[in-house]
């Protein structure tokens, strides 16, 4: 029964892919210039029939609904176009930037739960002392600051002043690691490459922790609520009136339980980790997804962006059925997809 339930709700992602695909194509349309132009730039030696002939290569010469319906036909045989202003199949270029954003988002994530777990715990049996008061203030901080802000202060200090971590790139100039995965971290450590392990993991931290200062702050606040929530559950108290250990009552009876809105927060963080990084992308000069859409933006390059966003729609997608199905194993008297 309950695979059903995940067969079904994998299918109805399927309109919902549909849907931005449609969106995606007819904004894009919307914003002004034209990839021909821009892709021609100044050129003063170039005739009308070259312009035309450049526009019917790419069916930009077609009417709109016929551009949507060709384009809906490649997306279902696994054709995500060319790119107008890279030259090269729209699904390469994913395939090559994908992993540096997916790495980005992990290490994001990671360090927001490395912060937001024992702080979330913490601030719940220590409520309204000090140390809650602090981290909630703290917290408001961390929600208050855009990434972009923190990424560049982070710069300023421990790359410019400190000279501690360097500023762009996923690794220094011969420090990259043997392909595997495309994961530096991963396959420094599957390579027992030391070196570019080390240099892998000092690129990661800046623009780790600008990403993931936010998820921590929210996540933080999550637990923390949710924990104060199943604290006045009864069978905690009975629990407790049955001489179970502290710590055994707060780890086994209440945190597992406030895991569950916390498991959808993580879930929707993680898909933004994966579709709003692209300005921190850029000020990092990190070659993965986010840089990729930008640079097809301002090129107007149409299959790049589309492509682009598919991707970004399924991850967000896939990413939310995941956390759907960790519902049922953090909590079996739920139903799969049913939420509390």
């Amino acid at each position: 029964m309950r695979g059903v339930k995940i067969l079904e709700r994998a299918l109805s992602a399927i309109p919902i892919m549909l849907g931005v695909c449609i969106v995606v194509f007819l904004f894009m349309r919307l914003i002004p210039g034209d990839p021909v132009d821009i892709m021609l730039g100044e050129a003063s030696n170039v005739t009308q029939e070259e312009i035309e002939r450049l526009r019917a290569q790419f069916n930009l010469d077609d009417p709109i609904h016929v551009q949507l319906a060709t384009y809906l036909g490649r997306v279902l045989r696994g054709d995500l176009g060319y790119s107008i202003s890279r030259s090269a199949s729209v699904g390469n270029l994913i395939l090559e930037a994908l992993p540096a954003t997916v790495e980005l988002a992990l290490s994001s994530i990671t360090v927001a739960l490395i912060i937001a777990v024992p702080l979330g715990i913490i601030t719940a049996v220590k409520h309204r002392s000090i140390v809650d008061r602090g981290s909630m203030a703290a917290s408001f901080l961390g929600i208050s600051m855009p990434a972009f802000w923190l990424g560049i202060v982070l710069i300023l200090i421990f790359a410019v002043e400190l000279k501690w971590l360097p500023t762009a790139g996923r690794a220094a100039y011969g420090f990259a690691p043997r392909h595997v995965t495309g994961l530096y971290v991963l396959d420094s450590i599957l390579t027992w490459d030391l070196p570019a392990l080390k240099d892998s993991v000092r690129h990661l931290i800046m623009p780790s922790i600008a990403l993931g200062a936010g998820p921590a702050a929210v996540l933080t606040r999550v637990i923390r609520s949710s924990m104060l929530e199943v604290m006045r559950k009864d069978y905690v108290t009975f629990a407790r009136a049955k001489g179970v250990a502290e710590w055994a009552v707060i780890i086994k009876h209440v945190f597992r339980n406030a895991l569950i809105p916390a498991v959808t927060v993580t879930g929707l963080e993680i898909g933004s980790l994966l579709g709003g990084n692209m300005v921190v992308e850029t000020i990092f000069a990190w070659p993965g997804m986010g840089r990729l859409v930008v640079d097809g933006i301002f090129s107007r390059d149409y299959p790049l962006v589309q492509g682009a966003v598919m991707v970004y729609g399924f991850t967000f997608v896939t990413v939310n059925l995941i956390a759907d199905i960790l519902y049922t194993w953090l909590n079996p008297r739920l139903t799969f997809g049913e939420k509390v």
